[in-house]
């Protein structure tokens, strides 16, 4: 159990874990949501641009 007590910096060093992850996430799920996003707008103007012909 004093593993994971880390000698009282417990509390400091799993809120950085904690933080850290979070923000992985966060920035996972922007990429994604960005990703689509460009996707789509390069589908629209494929179609748009077929249009023209």
């Amino acid at each position: 159990m004093e593993g994971v007590a880390m000698g009282g910096y417990a509390p400091y060093v799993w809120t950085c874990f904690g933080l850290t992850l979070l923000v992985l996430i966060i920035n996972e799920w922007r990429i994604r949501v960005r990703h689509t996003s460009v996707y789509r707008d390069i589908e629209v103007r494929i179609k748009a641009l077929e249009g023209h012909e």
